[in-house]
């Protein structure tokens, strides 16, 4: 009798595995234990948070390309040399080519040097007068890349703000070319909550106001400008400036006699062969404001109060006025390092892409930003779905690129750098997952299940595919999906976006410990974590053996 109960037993288990899919067989390997033995040495002190090009963020990337290594994914990074020994040479063996996980790269980080001038130049017919102001007395500057010096006129351009679906343009009918622009921080109507501008332009998000502002200025750039002056009415930024910290700062997490030193004193940028990202931007004294509008009939306040109700731009050219400046610059070269492996497809030579950053911000004056969320959570889901791809134990059609990128805080730089360089080896590449920020919630999260999923719009059936696996699985996620005709932001999606590669992208929560030291462990939500690696994870596989979410609502091109 117990034999014959043995034997049905293991007949039914055999069943059970031979009834199993591919997806169900991946989605065991996604386990809770494997989640937070990896989230938990990413977001250590071991690795110092991992800022790019430390010594922090390669411990990490060593650790990231072993999982791979350790999970079956090939090497998929740069190519290295064998060096035989010279007794080897003479036995006829030669150097053999074979590729890393590592994808490396360089960037220049640089910052203000000592020697900043900025000058106001104010002219009528038969005179000139010049008030020349100091540095980090009434003026600091973001500098270019480079040292520039130059005089140019100076165009108010408002808030530099463009809205395509409210026909708004600040820039539309004014010439920057050769030109210094003078730009309000800010958009129409941005500090009356019950104008019109507020309500037509105001987004639910706390990194509008820096998309915004990032955006205005590579529209500015685009138009021609060579320097940016920066205005925030009713502000004197002169007391950030103070030499002398006589009383205790009151951080949120610390006191001290000063301010913690901060990851973006030093800027980076791709050296490249052009002189991109090298625009300089001023910050100024209400003293040096004065001195830029004085005689020319601009009310910044009057302005302001105007344009927040009738949206109607006022760029004009300051005539007679002009300001003359010259910057230097501290640079130095950094190494650092992508971690790129694959899952070779049947279609050798087609791509899925699943990334996600595995940098953060580092460690200054002894503060460790572990960046548990953002964005080793990401990081952890990337190497999980690598993991659950393997576990289904059959080759997926599309071949998938598994890549931890390196750079985003400093400007998206990893990202960047592989996509410019799959565009150069015609790679192609037709979908990108990005997984930043997956593992928080809001204060209005009260179920600790939500989460958002901003996709390519052309392609909706990624949205179709994501709640029926949602549904078919069960999976405990509320999510609110965003389509965008080229989704962008702050994150590694949106050079793929830019290069016209549809995306999908996962963040559970923006909350209060975003790029603070506070991103600690012990706030994620494991759950939440798990649930978004799963329904990325099941999608991915879909995409990577069907066609049917490549079909879109827009039309091709005829020729």
């Amino acid at each position: 009798m117990k034999k014959t109960a043995v034997i049905i037993t293991l007949l039914c288990a055999s069943a059970f595995s031979f009834a199993q899919t591919e997806a169900e067989k991946g989605l065991e390997a996604l386990t809770m234990e494997s989640i937070k033995s990896q989230l938990g040495f990413l977001a250590s002190d071991w690795t110092e948070g991992r800022a790019v090009g430390t010594k922090g963020a390669y411990m990490a990337a060593d650790y990231i390309a072993a999982m791979m290594e350790l999970y079956g994914v090939e090497p998929f990074g740069d190519e290295v040399y064998s060096r035989p020994t010279r007794q080897e040479m003479m036995a006829g063996i030669r150097p053999t080519a074979s590729k890393t996980f590592y994808q490396n790269f360089s960037l220049l980080q640089y910052e203000p040097g000592d020697e900043q001038k900025f000058s106001v130049v104010t002219s009528s017919p038969g005179s000139e007068s010049a008030v020349d102001f100091a540095y980090q007395s009434d003026f600091s500057v973001n500098t270019g890349t480079v040292g520039q010096s130059a005089q140019a006129g100076l165009v108010f351009v408002g808030y530099g703000f463009k809205n395509e679906d409210e026909g708004y343009d600040d820039l539309a009918k004014i010439d920057l070319k050769g030109k210094i622009a003078v730009v309000l921080r800010g958009y129409p109507g941005h500090q009356d909550t019950s104008s019109v501008g507020y309500e037509k332009f105001t987004l639910e998000d706390r990194r509008a106001m820096y998309r915004i502002e990032r955006d205005k200025m590579d529209r500015l750039a685009d138009a021609g400008v060579i320097a940016v002056i920066q205005i925030i009415p009713d502000y004197d930024p002169s007391m950030s400036w103070s030499k002398n910290q006589i009383y205790p700062v009151k951080g949120a997490y610390y006191e001290a006699d000063q301010p913690l030193s901060s990851y973006y004193t030093n800027r980076m940028a791709m050296p490249g062969k052009e002189l991109g990202g090298s625009i300089p931007s001023f910050m100024v004294t209400p003293r040096v404001v004065n001195a830029i509008i004085s005689g020319t009939g601009i009310d910044f306040e009057a302005f302001e109060k105007e344009v927040a109700n009738d949206l109607k731009p006022q760029s004009q050219v300051l005539n007679g006025k002009s300001v003359a400046f010259k910057t230097s610059v501290n640079s130095e070269i950094v190494k650092a390092r992508n971690v790129v492996g694959m899952i070779e497809g049947e279609k050798k030579d087609e791509f899925i892409v699943v990334g996600g950053h595995y940098d953060h911000l580092g460690k200054h004056d002894g503060w460790i930003w572990n960046g548990a969320d953002d964005n080793a959570s990401g990081t952890v889901g990337v190497l999980s779905i690598a993991k659950a791809f393997k576990a289904t134990g059959k080759k997926p059609e599309r071949s998938i690129i598994f890549a931890a990128w390196t750079g985003e805080e400093k400007g998206l730089y990893g990202s960047k750098y592989f996509v410019e360089q799959a565009k150069e080896k015609d790679m192609k590449v037709v979908l990108n997952l990005n997984y930043d920020m997956i593992a928080r919630d809001t204060e209005q999260d009260t179920a600790k299940n939500m989460a958002r999923m901003v996709y390519t719009e052309a392609n909706y059936n990624i949205e179709e595919a994501t709640k029926k696996y949602v549904e078919d699985y069960d999976i405990n996620l509320d999510l609110t999906y965003s389509p965008s005709e080229k989704p962008g932001g702050g994150s590694d999606h949106a050079p793929f976006a830019e290069a016209g590669i549809p995306v999908f992208y996962y963040m559970a929560a923006m909350h209060p410990d975003y790029h603070q030291p506070s991103d600690e462990l012990s706030k994620i939500n494991w759950d939440k974590m798990l649930n978004i690696i799963k329904i990325g994870f099941l999608s991915t596989w879909e995409f990577a053996n069907t066609d049917d979410w490549t079909r879109t609502k827009v039309q091709p091109e005829e020729n």
